[in-house]
């Protein structure tokens, strides 16, 4: 799946070195994310991956996608997926989604807004300077993505202020691999970029319908 939008509890393990448990974990993630945004629901292009577990068998990846059904994958190191199953639908309002088991019981979690908004937006610094700061102001489900080029060999500094526990960002590179995820990792990352091209970085807000997050980015380049 290209992770355009889902976010992967385990992103950011591919910048710790000696860990193929990690590195094993990250590449079963990836392939659940793929195969659902290609076999899912128009909904399933975008969500949060809720666990992942480790075995030598297979890793189980629970993800919840925006229309609020939670999956059920098991994929492998090679990046094969072995299953894709619902675990949990969400009624969409008319009836349940595509692919959903009618009979399954319906999760009692408030789902995101079934209007997701997202907008792009293009980081340019201001001359003389390496880095910018922008406010951020997201309803729920909603998400704000913003542009940097960058090179190969720089380091990009990303912060994220804010007081809200469901409002959180990605980093993808410009082949649309996931480099960091802040729901796991924390809300400062700090590393040396590998490829050359536009990064994207995805601020999303997954609070209770009805609530706003909010939250201050400031993005450096070096």
């Amino acid at each position: 799946m290209n992770k355009s939008a889902l976010a992967a509890t385990v992103a950011g393990f591919a910048l710790i070195s000696g860990s193929p448990v990690q590195a094993a974990v990250q590449e079963a993630v990836d392939a659940c994310i793929d195969k659902l945004r290609a076999e899912g629901s128009p909904d399933s292009k975008a969500g949060t991956v809720l666990s992942s577990e480790f075995s030598e068998a297979g890793t189980l990846v629970m993800l919840k996608d925006r229309g609020g059904t939670v999956w059920r994958c098991i994929a492998y190191s090679d990046g094969t997926v072995g299953e894709l199953s619902v675990a949990d639908p969400a009624d969409d309002g008319g009836g349940a989604m595509d692919g959903a088991d009618t009979s399954a019981a319906t999760s009692t979690e408030t789902a995101p807004a079934a209007t997701t908004t997202e907008g792009t937006q293009r980081i340019s610094f201001a001359s003389g300077t390496s880095g910018a700061v922008v406010d951020v102001h997201l309803k729920s489900g909603d998400a704000m993505n913003y542009l940097l080029e960058a090179r190969d060999g720089q380091f990009l500094d990303v912060k994220l202020e804010t007081d809200s526990r469901s409002l959180f960002y990605m980093i993808y590179v410009p082949d649309g691999g996931i480099l960091y995820e802040s729901s796991q990792a924390g809300n400062t990352y700090r590393g040396q970029l590998y490829e050359t091209g536009d990064h994207r970085i995805e601020v999303f807000y997954n609070g209770d319908v009805g609530t706003e997050g909010m939250g201050r980015l400031t993005i450096g380049i070096e």
